[in-house]
């Protein structure tokens, strides 16, 4: 059965997520809810967000991530037009963070 992304199955998975504490914890979830591959591609499109948000071009984002130029523009179109506020959100708490 898939998940629709409101389910209440993606509400669970929200719902455990808000209750790690450290980034150890974040880690050993993580690694035991997600593949290899799929924890890499989730982390690669994350560094990706983040260096758009700092204006960085596509070419420099390719050899420093090995994203392809779709997954850049998939994750500029997010920022740009489809965005939930979810990126910008946390990119202020870590900037508050530091």
């Amino acid at each position: 059965m898939a998940a629709k992304p409101n389910s209440e199955f993606t509400k669970d998975l929200y719902r455990a997520i808000l209750t790690l504490e450290t980034e150890e914890e974040c880690e050993a979830f993580f690694k035991d809810l997600c593949t290899i591959p799929e924890l890499k591609a989730l982390s690669q499109r994350f560094a990706v967000a983040l260096m758009l948000d700092k204006n960085m071009v596509y070419n420099k984002i390719v050899e420093a991530t090995g994203a392809s130029t779709a997954t850049i523009s998939r994750v500029k179109r997010s920022l740009d037009y489809e965005n939930a506020g979810g990126y910008g959100l946390v990119f202020e708490r870590m900037k508050a963070d530091k």
